[in-house]
């Protein structure tokens, strides 16, 4: 299979497809494991063509803070509510990054903690790399995708969300719909699966 060439600069951001936040978990997204299948597509394809693949995973203390007010107690690390997915491929991630370990502060973005400067690492990771493009899937859209995609945008990289690939909480109502507008006025751009497949894999 051929590439257009801009492969290598690309990468994959699958952002916390556990099973936690997947049908029967403490927090389940609705829908949540209906973004495995073009996930694993294309990372495939990312894999095989030179661009990167990063998987992110929530990995909370038992006394997260996060589990007070916000939200019931879910992706505890070590406990199988944390881990991804059964059905995500892990053979095509290069990379997996932790976040939310510190018990006092959460962390939605996978480039930075809630508190906006404490780095997770993954802007340095792409910078080296040459990474000037990323797409994301995964969940929920309106809040770790919302957050990941934002700060993409702030640190100067084309940003794409996966449209067919991503799935919300809605909490509270209409969340999603507002994270699509805010995205959307951000500059992050929205594309298929099959078309971004199309795109950059097309045979020649």
């Amino acid at each position: 299979m051929a590439t257009n060439g801009d492969t290598a600069a690309t990468a994959l951001l699958i952002i916390d497809v556990q099973n936690d936040f997947c049908p029967n978990g403490a927090l389940a997204v609705s829908g949540g494991d209906e973004v495995i299948a073009p996930l694993n597509i294309l990372a495939r394809l990312f894999f095989n063509n030179g661009g990167r693949v990063i998987a992110t995973q929530d990995w909370h203390p038992k006394n997260h803070v996060s589990f007070v007010s916000l939200w019931p107690e879910h992706c505890v690390m070590g406990k199988p509510g944390a881990e991804f997915h059964k059905d995500l491929d892990l053979s095509s991630i290069h990379l997996i990054l932790r976040k939310g370990a510190r018990q006092n502060l959460d962390s939605y973005s996978a480039f930075f903690e809630n508190d906006k400067k404490t780095s997770t690492g993954l802007e340095g990771y792409l910078k080296s790399l040459g990474i000037k493009k990323v797409f994301l899937g995964g969940l929920a859209t309106d809040y770790c995708v919302f957050y990941s995609a934002m700060d993409a945008i702030k640190l100067g990289l084309e940003t794409y969300v996966l449209s067919d690939a991503v799935r919300g909480v809605n909490k509270p109502p209409g969340s999603i719909e507002k994270a699509i507008e805010e995205m959307t006025e951000a500059g992050v751009m929205f594309i298929e699966s099959g078309d971004l497949e199309e795109a950059l894999f097309n045979d020649t």
